[in-house]
């Protein structure tokens, strides 16, 4: 017995050993990145590496042309070897913004082990730090009162599927109360899923601080997985461990948009939700705004608020859904016909969607359909759309 009892002290011991050792292997005394009188340093220990890079989403950027067209890349600077075999870079701090980074030792892309912090944008992972200031102050969680976010499931029989998810935020005081509220269908791009926007986009942080400031309306926010062929994220569903990839089945051959009345049916019947025109908006970055555009062309009579972000608009469609694609201009007339209250696009002067853009508010003015238009900085990116998002939210459902 004492020789059991002995073993199990021995193996307890060496496991809290074991896991006090993982600690500081992961984080040490090694501080990264570190914010510090307006400069952000980053450091890295690999004592036996050759050269050290940091990438960074804030460094001078290359364009590249790729199958997309012209795109910008993100910039690189060469870390320094100091002392005990840290390497680091300073430099100063960035405009406020959520900033995302990583390292390459030696050629190898690899994340920061003293940043716990990280993000996944389709199926490439990223540290990430935030800088405080006027352009990112709702990005960060502050002492307010705080939306609820829910992993939800629904049936999508448009889609053939039993099970599907979205992420849905209802606003503080939404489960005490009897109140009905507006709704707002926030839709991903290419790759992306039902988490990207609460994620990449801080799109709880920007509801909560809106709405406790005044400057937002309080509202449910449907976020969906807009990829037809997933029932949610990889890996959160029988049968999908497998790597995320940019373009998926039954994305943009309209099937979805064909689906969309499932969400909508859902939505309504499970949360309180106003239910008419006035008291919907839908919008959405990069696919997920080309989603937008042809879900509010095709069901002109749903929602008043449509906001285009960074919006794919072209897509040449075979099969049975082209119905979805056909025909604009004439669905546009009977859109706008009865006057949707807001119709926003926005984009990046730099975003290789750009001159697409350009023709679509060229149609538009031709025909002297009202809309707002906002042009940035930057290409195609998630320091726009957040900006964006931000900056529309206040504009709904007054």
């Amino acid at each position: 017995m004492k020789q059991f009892l002995s073993l199990v002290a021995v193996c307890i011991f060496s496991l809290s050993a074991w896991a006090q050792e993982t600690v500081a292997v992961n984080t040490g005394d090694l501080i990264s990145p570190e914010v510090k009188n307006q400069t952000v340093t980053f450091r890295l220990l690999a004592p036996e590496a050759r050269e050290v890079w940091v990438e960074t989403d804030f460094f001078e950027k290359s364009r590249q042309q790729t199958p997309l067209g012209e795109v910008e890349m993100a910039g690189r600077q060469r870390m320094e070897k100091g002392e005990n075999g840290v390497w680091s870079y300073t430099v100063a701090l960035p405009a406020p913004e959520l900033h995302t980074y990583c390292f390459y030792v030696d050629g190898v892309r690899m994340l920061d082990p003293s940043n716990v912090y990280m993000l996944r944008d389709i199926a490439t992972y990223m540290n990430y730090f935030l800088v405080d200031g006027a352009l990112s102050e709702n990005y960060f969680v502050r002492e307010v009162p705080h939306g609820t976010v829910a992993k939800v499931w629904y049936p999508s029989p448009s889609l053939g599927m039993e099970r599907r998810r979205m992420m849905v935020y209802t606003p503080a005081g939404y489960e005490e109360g009897t109140k009905r509220y507006p709704v707002l269908y926030l839709l991903h791009g290419a790759g992306g899923d039902e988490n990207a926007w609460s994620e990449l986009g801080r799109a709880v942080q920007i509801l909560d601080n809106l709405i406790a400031q005044g400057k937002a309306e309080p509202m449910i926010v449907v976020m969906p997985n807009g990829n037809g062929a997933q029932q949610a994220v990889p890996g959160e569903y029988p049968n999908s461990m497998y790597k995320p990839s940019f373009m998926n089945p039954k994305t943009m051959e309209g099937s979805y948009e064909k689906a969309f009345p499932d969400i909508m049916n859902f939505v309504e019947s499970h949360y309180r939700t106003i239910n008419d025109k006035a008291h919907r908006a839908i919008a959405g970055l990069s696919m997920g705004g080309f989603h937008s555009l042809y879900i509010s062309a095709n069901y002109p009579d749903k929602f008043d608020y449509v906001g285009l972000f960074s919006a794919a608009i072209n897509r040449e469609s075979k099969g049975e859904n082209t119905y979805i694609y056909k025909n604009l201009e004439e669905k546009l007339a009977t859109q706008f016909a009865a006057a949707p209250k807001l119709y926003f696009i926005a984009i990046g002067n730099a975003d290789f969607l750009y001159q697409d853009n350009v023709e679509f508010r060229q149609l538009l003015d031709r025909h002297g359909y009202k809309y707002e238009y906002a042009e940035t900085d930057g290409g195609h990116e998630w320091r726009n759309w957040r900006k964006y998002l931000n900056n529309w939210l206040p504009k709904l459902f007054k």
